[in-house]
């Protein structure tokens, strides 16, 4: 996720297309209008249709271009409509869970932000992140990060971002059927660490602040700063909590009265300008109106719409620039249709297509990963990503449990359980007992949690809780 110079990698172009290229649409007014949004939207779709290799992938080496699918979403288009030449067979998400399935992706040292970059644009793609493939859940590749010595953070808690991501990630990519998949006390403890990383200028950074008095003190990055509140939103925090309007705050006062930009660190550009009207659009706040529209009539949107080229759709990412760039244009689209950082898929126009597609079973003999929690009920919280190889088609909330005894990253999510074999009510797990109305009782996939037993069926990308209380 980290901003570099290779973000800004700018898509080649033919002499010719330039010229059609150059001219770029200005707002006739200071609010975009509808008529202004809509050409946006699909001069912006079309330009990121053309990003499509011949293969039909968007991920390859270097920067990959797979943010296209939340962008898409958020603009209505199906990622198994897009096929280059027409080729359903090369579809885009078709392509794109090929790479998903493969066991050498994402890399030899993966980091946990691959993975949420995974999930956040599978999901737009309209692939249930956890059901990947019979190995793999995307979600339990998640949880395998959890920080145990600083619960609530993911990967190196110096990445702050990490953990921004996996909020984003954990709560935006809903189950199929539109459900919260991840527990309540799993939510509760990231919004802690990102309220804890919160600076006092109101905003977020890229790195760890929590417990640094000059961290806290520095100046905030816009592009973290809508990426942390939308974080926020998406985790349940309403956007009235003071936290986001101090965020938002921080935002105002970083515009640009002529243009509608956001002042980032780096000037102005539009992936800023992208992430932090994301932001706003994940916390229901309209970047067009009240605090977003300047003294002298300009929004973030006005900016984003001025820095596409029209007709070719792309966006720039200086306003110095005289080529588009993928990941600009990227950001750019997914600001102006009111996207925040995935969507889910779009009911998709191609005959037959589904809108979600998913593993359905667990392959015999083939090692797979499966996320668990373990709360108990006094504020610990284990967080797991359980390895595991079934015997059939489904599991059982025991076989789990007992594989997360000795092959769970982190360690140590469960240390015993009781009983050890067979069937029956779980009595006992990591030493603590039911006693009286107090008990172990098991969710999966966000539903109600009802009696924990060895015998409940676990199905392929389930994500599990269990919590001990009434």
């Amino acid at each position: 996720m980290s901003r570099t110079v290779a973000l800004r990698r700018c898509v080649l172009t033919t002499a010719a297309a330039l010229g059609a290229f150059a001219l770029t649409t200005l707002p006739a007014v200071a609010t975009a209008t509808p008529a202004q949004l809509a050409t946006s939207k699909t001069n912006g779709v079309a330009y990121l249709k053309s990003l499509q290799a011949a293969d039909g992938s968007y991920a390859g080496s270097g920067l990959s271009n797979e943010w296209a699918f939340s962008a898409l979403a958020a603009a209505g288009t199906a990622a198994v409509d897009v096929t280059p030449g027409g080729d359903a067979s090369k579809n885009a998400r078709t392509v794109y869970r090929t790479l998903l399935s493969t066991a050498s992706w994402p890399s030899a040292s993966p980091v946990v932000t691959d993975y949420e970059r995974a999930t956040l644009n599978a999901y737009a793609a309209g692939i249930d992140p956890a059901r990947v493939s019979a190995a793999r859940d995307l979600v339990a590749d998640i949880y395998g990060y959890w920080q145990t010595a600083e619960a609530g953070y993911f990967g190196p808690s110096a990445n702050f971002n990490g953990t921004v991501f996996a909020a984003l990630a954990l709560n935006g990519a809903k189950t199929q059927s539109g459900v919260q998949r991840v527990p309540q006390a799993l939510r509760d403890a990231i919004v802690t660490r990102l309220r804890a990383n919160q600076h006092n200028d109101g905003g977020w950074n890229y790195s760890k602040a929590e417990g640094n008095a000059t961290q806290l003190a520095a100046t905030s990055d816009i592009d973290m700063t809508g990426a942390a509140m939308a974080a926020l939103c998406v985790s349940g925090v309403p956007n009235t909590d003071t936290d986001i309007v101090q965020a938002k705050a921080f935002l105002k006062s970083k515009l640009v009265a002529a243009s509608g930009a956001f002042n980032a660190l780096f000037g102005v550009n539009t992936d800023s300008n992208g992430w932090a009207v994301s932001g706003l659009n994940a916390c229901g706040i309209n970047p067009q109106t009240g605090d977003f529209l300047t003294s002298q009539g300009k929004t973030p949107v006005d900016f984003l719409i001025a820095q596409q080229f029209s007709p070719g759709g792309g966006f720039k990412y200086l306003p110095s620039d005289t080529s588009p760039s993928a990941y600009a244009s990227i950001d750019g689209l997914r600001g102006v249709v009111g996207g925040g950082f995935t969507a889910a898929a779009p009911v998709p126009v191609t005959s037959g297509a589904p809108q979600w597609v998913g593993q359905t079973a667990f392959t015999s003999g083939t090692a797979t990963k499966l996320a668990l929690t373990v709360d108990d009920g006094a504020g610990t919280l284990g967080v797991c990503s359980v390895a595991l190889t079934p015997t059939g088609t489904t599991t059982t909330l025991g076989a789990v449990l007992d594989a997360a005894t000795g092959a769970a990253a982190p360690s140590g999510c469960v240390t015993g359980v009781t009983p050890s074999s067979g069937t029956g009510t779980i009595t006992t797990l990591n030493g603590k007992a039911n006693s009286g109305s107090g008990a172990w009782k098991v969710s999966v996939d966000g539903a109600a949690f009802t009696g924990a037993t060895r015998e409940q069926v676990i199905n392929v990308g389930d994500t599990i809780a269990v919590r001990w209380g009434a």
